[in-house]
């Protein structure tokens, strides 16, 4: 799956870029993060995994 594909799904739901780590970004609901991996093609289990605990944690607060 493509990372912009994903980021769009984790905005559509809520969540909100954070800032760059060192290979990874890193998104927020408010409380809870995710990393996402900054490569183009991300591995789908990855990016399975990622939006399934993305549904699972709503956001907690709007961002600011």
């Amino acid at each position: 799956m493509k990372k912009r594909d994903i980021e769009k799904k984790m905005a559509e739901l809520g969540w909100w870029f954070d800032h760059h780590g060192g290979e990874h970004d890193r998104w927020t609901n408010g409380i809870d993060m995710e990393s996402v991996p900054r490569h183009r093609e991300v591995n789908e289990m990855l990016a399975k995994k990622i939006l399934r605990n993305v549904k699972n944690n709503p956001p907690k607060k709007e961002k600011k």
